[in-house]
């Protein structure tokens, strides 16, 4: 949540997944334009603790893991490539011979067996550090590491599966297709190490034919529709891996220890939960079980069912009808999330690490939603586009803003003429604002945000007489409007001095938390003059933020009761929240947007732009069309304008 994963507005698969935005994907999607469904999957995979024990052996699985992880979306097996990230102590004793035998057995014989490439990558060949203490010589060597990047084409990013048990699909099943053949081999694996071992034996990519089968039937069961979930299971193991996938779900979930290990004794039971081998789990429909379960042994490839979704809200293991061992999703959740929790405490603020923690004993927490007022495919310009007319929008934008395009995107499907105009065009004269009858300040990094929340850019205005009075003229006009977004709210919200109506407006200072916040969070549309939001009073529904500076900071609460209010962050019940993450930068009363009392001039935090188109939204319902319902404040612009 630290790195701006939005901006461009084309990611349609980001990590964060599902309603409760878990953070367990496999893969990655961002699409070819804003008119498209195809795109670029990317994943990554590693098995570098392997290498400790069998290096070839970690390179051949970090290109195991990283396809089967890949299989999540719709590609095809011969268009994919790799990229090797090569990591070695060069010259130290065995290391050369490792790197060597590694990169034989990826590069000239896995490779080739599956039928993909190489054709890019790089090498870090100095992991080893040497120094003197106390005049003894110490070191510290870093193990051999290969890190593989894959990409490939993606069909359609709409047909991406996720981790995330789907509960409304009726009875289903979890099918465990294991690459491992049963071998459940424990070296190196999370379970030895966090008992202070290493092992003797690692799992292994045995067979390159089985992986591939394995991916194309993947591919073919997703393109038939009888997949509802999918998780890789070579990070982790099988636990790990049906924690998560309920975690996604807020669901509790049944697992048949009979079906995954022979015999009673345990030492077989954890093996077969916590071996990393490859393989993954698939949630089917129940009534498409036997269909799917052949389709796999068909390939050639192990595969059996081994539990299904509960009510109960608990993981539970049984034997027989007998459980073994079961405890509240929650509980285990949180387990699964405290390491998170102690280093967001230590980097971040404290308070805001804790609530983000805490939220997770939410049993009820909803989830993200939609509540609309309007209805999200009415094209409320549709009779203005009619006319022909495209009214000139400029969108303005300074040094380090980056979110100019996805603006533009969603103004020309409203049926604007969107033009790009940089402040030094306005600052040479180049451009004259009289010409436009919308002016977008976009978001981004205004001058790295090194100068102050959209200060710096600011001050490039009121402290150049060109700028100013090119500006002050078109504020002035009765027939224009102005949107600021992000680093764009953050500047006009510091004009406020030649912006009529907004005297009452916030500035807005570091986020509560003390990071930079990307996440995807509930907001509701308050009753106000602004033109954007006309019709859409009362509306909540998720959108895509990333600031390190909104928290909007009043000169004091008389202003702050005036300050007309546009949107506020609200919690999964649709209550106005100052609580972290649900307002991730923690602006009082949830306030995060402002417009004035004409309503021709708004500010907002969080990006609409880059969610304009439902493939957009890391969420949304199933069902909603090609726009989703924040598309309606871009129309509502061009039927203002007439």
């Amino acid at each position: 949540s630290i790195g701006d994963r939005s901006v461009g507005g084309l990611c349609a698969r980001d990590p964060f997944v599902g309603p409760w935005q878990t953070p367990v994907a496999d893969c990655a999607v961002t699409l070819l334009g804003f008119h498209e469904y195809a795109g670029e999957a990317y994943c990554m995979g590693e098995r570098a603790p392997l290498a400790v024990i069998d290096a070839p052996a970690s390179g051949r699985m970090a290109v195991g893991e990283a396809l089967t992880n890949l299989a999540a979306a719709p590609v095809e097996l011969s268009r994919v490539k790799l990229s090797a990230n090569w990591m070695a102590a060069a010259g130290h004793a065995g290391e050369d011979a490792a790197l060597y035998d590694t990169v034989r057995a990826v590069a000239l014989e896995l490779c080739p067996a599956l039928g993909i490439g190489i054709p890019v990558g790089k090498d870090s060949l100095s992991m080893k550090t040497t120094w003197e203490e106390a005049g003894r010589r110490k070191e510290v060597v870093a193990p051999l590491s290969l890190i593989v990047s894959a990409f490939a084409p993606c069909a359609d990013a709409r047909r991406v599966l996720t981790p995330q048990l789907r509960l409304d699909a009726g009875a289903s099943v979890l099918i465990l297709v294991d690459l491992g053949c049963g071998r459940n081999r424990l070296g190196g694996s999370i379970l030895a190490q966090v008992y202070g071992q290493m092992g003797d034996t690692v799992p292994d990519l045995d067979d390159a034919a089985a992986l591939k089968r394995f991916f194309e039937e993947v591919q073919a069961l997703n393109r038939d529709g009888m997949l509802l979930a999918y998780h890789d299971r070579s990070d982790g193991g099988l636990y790990a891996t049906v924690c998560e996938m309920a975690f996604a779900a807020h669901c509790g979930l049944t697992v048949d220890l009979d079906a995954i290990c022979v015999g009673g004794k345990q030492e077989r039971e954890l093996a077969a939960l916590f071996a990393e081998e490859l393989g993954a789990v698939l949630q089917v429909r129940l009534q498409d079980r036997d269909a799917v379960l052949a389709r796999l042994h068909a390939g050639n490839l192990p595969a059996q069912t081994i539990g299904s979704p509960n009510q109960s809200d608990e993981i539970r293991l049984v034997r027989g009808a007998t459980p073994v061992m079961a405890h509240k999703r929650m509980d285990l959740q949180r387990a699964w999330s405290e390491t998170t929790w102690r280093m967001q405490a230590l980097r971040d603020n404290p308070e805001c690490a804790r609530e983000e923690y805490e939220r997770i004993l939410d049993a009820g927490d909803p989830g993200l939603h939609a509540h609309l007022s309007f209805e999200p495919n009415e094209d409320v310009a549709a009779p203005y586009i009619a006319k022909g007319a495209r009214p000139g929008i400029a969108m303005l934008r300074e040094q380090g803003v980056n979110g100019q395009v996805e603006m533009a995107a969603a103004f020309d499907r409203a049926g604007f003429d969107a033009t790009d105009v940089h402040m030094s065009d306005i600052i040479s004269g180049r451009v004259a604002l009289s010409a436009y009858q919308g002016l977008v300040a976009c978001g981004g990094f205004s001058y790295g945000d090194v100068l102050g929340a959209g200060e710096g850019w600011a001050k490039s205005i009121l402290l150049n007489a060109r700028a100013r009075d090119e500006f002050e003229a078109y504020f002035g006009r009765g027939d224009v409007f102005a949107l600021g977004v992000c680093n764009g709210c953050q500047m006009m919200s510091n004009l406020h001095e030649i912006i009529p109506g907004t005297a009452h407006w916030p500035k807005f200072l570091k986020n509560r938390s003390e990071q930079f916040e990307a996440r995807f969070v509930m907001v509701e549309v308050c009753a106000s003059p602004s033109l954007f939001f006309a019709g859409m009073a009362g509306s909540r529904m998720a959108v895509a933020t990333a600031h390190g500076e909104g928290r909007a900071a009043f000169t004091d609460s008389e202003a702050q009761a005036k300050a007309l209010v546009a949107l506020r962050f609200v919690d999964n019940r649709g209550a106005t929240t100052e609580s972290y993450p649900a307002n991730p930068n923690g602006s009082p009363a949830g306030i995060t947007g402002l417009t004035t009392a004409d309503g021709r001039f708004t500010i907002l935090m969080p990006h609409p732009e880059r969610v304009f188109r439902s493939v957009q939204q890391s969420w949304h319902p199933h069902g909603w069309a090609e726009d989703s319902p924040w598309m309606r404040m871009f129309r509502n612009a061009r039927a203002w304008v007439g």
